[in-house]
């Protein structure tokens, strides 16, 4: 395959093996992040990965973290998601395409293997299958370490909680302040099957969400209306627009393209379509992100919604680890080319 091809309205190219070279960020990075979260500013940047396997070896853990590290240093991110891997068997009735594999916890993996990567965490935590007293804990420990919550709530209407979504946030907000921010999830396929997302997103941004973050985007229509609906819900109540971060990621093989499936990410017939006949499934991906990446800038654009963008790196084979950094430099560079951030060489 052919490097980048400068013209984005033409198919793109690449050898996701090539290294792209960016400066290291000073310690500032790990501000960065909250900083633009409170200013609104548009660009956020994030790169989001699990943790590895619960029983690794610490040997074998520093080896992982120090390769994590090695990749994500150089890219030109805000910060870090690290997802909190779960089951999820109580949302669908379906088979699970892969293997459920126990990961360690992600603010263990954080703060004991990347306590050297110069840019802000940011780790997810679903609420509902921890007791007030351990969620409570959890957030103390993130806290102190200077890192940010993703708060997620339940993984299906059936679901019992022990805390509840509501209660989390109240947690965070009377122990820790608002000074301390924490996100939330948006689903835009909810939207599209239940209506209302737009009214669900403003009423946790009442109780002090102040970010939040999709599940990966390919029905890129369905995600504008959301845009649109957003925007037009916070005019009519005389409010500034949230902080939307949208998840974007590659597919590599048909394989994982059910596994999205089975997560509940919605790809459009025309789409899948192009995924399945394709000769090169992660080069198609790739280039069908990028046209989603695009009209996602243009939309939010246009109604002056705050926003960024979370790469999403869950795969572990090679050419997919290589095609999400990749996937980050050319999203950088689309930033850069709609002057939502300034490029580098500017800075």
């Amino acid at each position: 395959m052919d490097n980048f091809k400068s013209n984005l309205q033409k198919p793109i190219s690449c050898n996701f093996g090539c290294n792209v070279i960016f400066a290291r960020f000073s310690t500032s990075s790990m501000n960065k992040f909250k900083q633009k979260i409170a200013a609104r500013e548009s660009g956020i940047l994030l790169y989001g990965i699990t943790p590895p396997k619960a029983g690794t070896e610490d040997e074998k853990l520093q080896q992982i973290a120090e390769k994590t590290i090695e990749r994500i240093s150089g890219l030109p991110i805000d910060g870090l998601i690290v997802y909190d891997v779960q089951d999820e068997k109580e949302r669908t009735n379906e088979d699970r395409p892969f293997p459920y594999i126990t990961a360690m916890d992600p603010l263990t993996y954080v703060s004991e293997y990347l306590t050297s990567l110069n840019v802000a965490k940011i780790v997810y935590r679903p609420v509902g299958i921890h007791a007030e007293e351990s969620l409570l804990s959890w957030m103390g420990q993130l806290h102190f370490g200077g890192h940010t919550p993703v708060l997620v709530g339940m993984p299906s209407p059936d679901f019992v909680p022990k805390t509840s979504l509501d209660r989390a946030y109240e947690l965070s907000i009377s122990h820790f302040g608002t000074d301390w921010p924490f996100g939330g999830v948006m689903i835009p396929e909810r939207h599209f099957s239940l209506g209302g997302e737009e009214e669900r997103i403003l009423q946790k941004e009442n109780k002090g969400v102040a970010f939040f973050v999709s599940q990966c985007v390919f029905h890129v229509e369905n995600c504008i209306a959301l845009i649109n609906e957003v925007s037009a819900a916070a005019r009519n109540q005389d409010r500034r627009p949230p902080y939307m971060i949208f998840t974007l990621t590659t597919c590599g093989s048909l394989k994982t393209l059910g596994f999205m499936e089975w997560l509940g990410i919605f790809i459009p017939e025309d789409i899948k379509e192009e995924f399945l006949i394709s000769q090169n499934l992660l080069q198609t991906s790739f280039n069908v992100v990028i046209r989603i990446a695009e009209a996602l800038i243009l939309a939010c654009k246009k109604q002056g919604i705050p926003f960024g963008f979370n790469i999403e790196s869950v795969a572990i084979r090679k050419d997919e680890i290589e095609a999400s950094i990749e996937l980050t430099n050319e999203v950088r560079r689309l930033l850069e080319k709609h002057e939502i951030i300034v490029p580098a060489y500017e800075m």
